[in-house]
């Protein structure tokens, strides 16, 4: 579940084939006009309880939807074809997966294993790191209600792992980023977005390919305006996740003319919340923005109880999931949600199926196939699988150079003495200083009436 690439304002040969409308973003402009018809806001008649009466009857208009299918970024190189490393190691590169497989996340986990797990099988498949398969061991990163992410991480480090993948949540990344980093190793999470790891004191070993919710906000509200939106209310979670994109969605709705008029807050671990939905509902906004995980299914029920329509809603990346057997049939039909990256091909799911035949959700496997990829080609530049060696070739084997789409196709240049700019399933990621992927896609899903997010449309940005 992921946004759709472009040739469009990324160079040219990079297999990003043009099958949605992309426009490029500057995060200080607007990328739609406000100005699109919406509802009149005027209640129903027909309205005949209180709860009903004090929900916005107001219908948007939003851009049509473009739907699309993913595309692979480019040609992948071959296994059997990749020349012998000129390096050697001792151990080999290990690398340890901190992902949720249980908490308010844990739909998030089984993608993002998967997407590790297939890109492990392709590079060993291509001889491996430094003349030796890589290896992968997997821990639970819970989430914040738990202390289940520094357990993992401290038996992870035990193990002589150089590198960490997760966590998927940023306030569990918050938790244990100083403990990773602090030991010398490599934390690359491929699906944190809070802005504030772009300058979190990690000693250069923090990265992500998922870009910062300095992006996703802005384009989500920047979107809801384009919907015909002149006021918008909030239900968030109160972490570093929730608070980054209301703030960056309120910056957006805001610079476009809109007003928030209301916004409500809750903590991890709350099982009520009656008194958030009621407070945003009585404020009557003509658009409602719900910032959670799986706290979702618990609001959206509520919300509907209320009398507003689903057309209303927007969610976000930790809560725009298939929602088919969790909500009656129809009952987030026409809502919107947004995801960074890119919407996922028919091979990357058909390989990713081939590792996880259960797979239902794409989610952030792109990201995690990247992150496992960049590590271990940047492992191959280093000559070396020290954590601080790797992150020190990250930036340079995402940046400029000859463009490749696979560790087979990448490490063949990298052997033969080319550099290379590595453009993987979540799109072009080229890193800056800070571990930030500089440009990126997201992904904008309308609900279908069996509560399955399918793709609308997509937006690229540049950080």
């Amino acid at each position: 579940m992921t946004a759709l690439r472009t040739a469009s304002g990324f160079g040219t040969g990079t297999g990003y084939a043009r099958t949605a409308k992309i426009a490029a973003l500057g995060l200080g402009l607007a990328m739609f006009a406000s100005g699109c018809s919406g509802g009149s806001g005027e209640s129903s008649a027909e309205e005949t309880s209180a709860e009903t009466e004090t929900a916005a009857a107001s219908v948007l208009s939003c851009p049509e939807s473009q739907g699309g299918t993913g595309e692979d970024p480019g040609a992948k190189g071959d296994p059997a074809s990749v020349p012998a490393s000129t390096g050697t190691t001792d151990a080999p590169l290990k690398i340890g997966t901190l992902l949720p497989t249980t908490g308010s996340l844990a739909y998030l986990g089984p993608p993002e294993i998967a997407g590790t797990n297939l890109a492990v099988e392709e590079i060993n498949a291509a001889g491996g790191v430094l003349g030796k398969d890589i290896e992968i061991v997997h821990r639970d990163s819970g989430d914040t209600t738990t202390d289940i992410a520094t357990q993992s991480v401290n038996d992870l480090l035990s193990q002589g792992v150089s590198a960490i993948v997760g966590a998927a949540s940023s306030g569990v990344s918050k938790t244990v980023i100083g403990n990773i980093t602090g030991a010398g190793v490599i934390q690359f999470s491929p699906a944190n977005t809070s802005p504030d790891f772009t300058t979190w004191d990690d000693n250069g070993l923090y990265w992500r390919t998922a870009p910062s919710d300095l992006l996703q906000g802005r384009i989500l509200g920047n979107y809801i305006m384009s919907c015909g939106a002149q006021t918008v209310g909030m239900i968030v979670l109160n972490d570093a996740y929730g608070t980054g994109l209301q703030s960056n969605v309120k910056t957006s709705v805001e610079s476009a003319g809109g007003q928030v008029v209301a916004e409500e807050m809750f903590n991890e671990g709350d099982s009520q919340f009656s008194s958030q939905v009621d407070s945003v509902v009585a404020a009557k906004p003509d658009a409602i923005v719900v910032i959670s995980f799986d706290q979702a299914k618990s609001i959206v029920p509520l919300l509907t109880a209320k009398g507003v329509d689903a057309s209303q809603l927007f969610f976000v990346d930790g809560n725009t999931s298939d929602y088919s057997k969790d909500l009656d049939a129809g009952t987030l039909e026409g809502a919107q949600g947004t995801i960074p990256g890119t919407f996922a091909s028919e091979n990357f799911k058909e390989s990713l199926l081939g590792v996880d035949p259960a797979l239902k959700d794409w989610s952030y496997a792109g990201e995690s196939y990247d992150a496992v990829t960049l590590l271990a080609l940047a492992s191959e530049a280093a000559g070396s699988t020290d954590g601080k060696a790797i992150a020190a070739q990250l930036e340079s084997v995402s940046g400029e150079g000859e463009k490749c789409y696979d560790f087979a196709g990448c490490v063949t240049i990298l052997r033969g003495g080319g550099d290379i700019d590595y453009d993987g399933y979540s799109g072009p990621i080229t890193f800056d200083a800070n571990g930030d992927p500089t440009e990126a896609f997201i992904g904008i899903y309308q609900y279908d009436a069996d509560n399955v997010p399918q793709p609308s449309r997509s937006e690229a940005g540049k950080l």
